[in-house]
């Protein structure tokens, strides 16, 4: 299951620096506003240590971890809805993203200059979510137009879609993002083809200076009370150090640096953590000889299903999954000590896969 997130925000706020704090594809940052032409994109791996404790028991040939696709697309600014900056073809980008990375810059730096002319990150969160909701507005107001002309003829089906849609409508000319309306099931399929901006899943991140890595500063306590009512989480991260970090090739160099800086972990940990948890994702295993790869699936996904994200073949020509749970083969440390005790089970097309299952898949096509 391919997984993208879009780095989003207004200019010069350091988005390109954390895009490549996180990812292996490395962009050049700007001082300069909308110096960028184009969306960067890049794969980042998800962090699992379960792999490598299930490799350290079948040493493999290789170990494959799941990966992100993350795209940094250019900052936007007043009148991006419009054309202004780099225009409609980023709010474009942005359409195609199943999560959005939202940066926030609760930094002062007197060689980059702000946009706005002050560090403020609620007013720059402003910026961005108005000119998403404009374009959300135009999107929905087109598609009430296109129910109109069918509600003619007296479908019904197209009455309750501009009833639904224009509630909507009016959500955010309040200023309000769609993913703060509550949408009944039986009605998500009227705005499931029109790509809405403001329904997406957001993710804040804060990023700060090196001083403020650890504690955060007045910026990003300001920024998270601004929205402490919203169902999203807010991460703090130096984007500048921790690029520093990223560019460091031994392992212990990179702890040893982030022990310094007083971090448990790189932010693209948290940053990836966060996404599974707001996409509502898990992993899953298979194991062999030649490799121990992890694959991502949406929670509550069945054997069959979760087969598919490896092959479409091995979906359509399911018979059974053989399952062993994570805990269970590092402690027994053995597909065949799981066998003995009892811990290998085989599993139907009704099996709902938990995170961290070991599976092998039986099919015939």
């Amino acid at each position: 299951m391919a997984l993208n997130c879009g780095i989003i925000g207004i200019t010069n706020i350091g988005k390109t620096t954390i895009f490549n704090c996180i990812s292996n594809t490395k962009a050049e940052a700007s001082n300069f506003a909308f110096s960028a032409t184009k969306s960067n994109i890049g794969k980042v791996d998800v962090p699992d240590e379960r792999l490598y404790k299930i490799d350290s028991f079948i040493n493999s040939e290789k170990v494959v971890p799941a990966t992100v696709e993350i795209v940094d697309v250019p900052g936007l600014t007043k009148g991006a809805n419009q054309g202004e900056g780099v225009g409609n073809k980023f709010l474009a980008d942005i359409q195609q993203m199943d999560a959005l990375i939202h940066v926030v810059r609760c930094f002062d730096d007197e060689n980059l200059a702000h946009i706005e002319g002050s560090v403020d990150p609620v007013r720059d969160k402003e910026i961005v979510d108005f000119e998403l909701q404009v374009r959300d507005l135009d999107l929905v107001e087109r598609k009430i137009q296109r129910l109109e002309k069918i509600a003619k003829s007296g479908d019904k089906a197209a009455k309750h879609g501009i009833e639904f849609l224009t509630k909507v409508k009016d959500h955010l000319e309040n200023l309000q993002n769609v993913r703060t309306f509550e949408i009944p099931e039986a009605d998500k399929h009227l705005i499931d083809d029109i790509y809405l901006l403001t329904i997406k899943p957001v993710i804040y991140v804060c990023n700060v200076d090196e001083g403020s890595a650890n504690t955060g500063n007045t910026y990003t306590e300001a920024f998270k009370e601004s929205v402490k009512d919203e169902e999203s989480e807010t991460i703090v991260i130096a984007g500048a150090l921790e690029a520093d970090i990223a560019e460091l090739e031994d392992k212990e160099d990179r702890e040893a640096f982030l022990e310094d800086a007083g971090l448990t972990e790189p932010g693209v940990n948290k940053l990836v953590q966060s996404a599974y948890r707001i996409l509502n994702l898990q992993s899953f295993f298979t194991a062999g000889p030649k490799e121990v790869k992890a694959w991502t699936i949406r929670k509550g996904m069945t054997a069959p299903q979760a087969s598919g994200v490896i092959h479409s073949d091995l979906e359509r020509g399911f018979i059974r999954a053989e399952v062993m749970k994570y805990d269970d083969f590092i402690e027994l440390g053995s597909e065949q000590k799981c066998k003995d005790q009892g811990k290998f089970n085989v599993e139907g097309k009704n099996y709902i896969v938990g995170d961290g299952d070991i599976l092998h898949i039986r099919f015939n096509v």
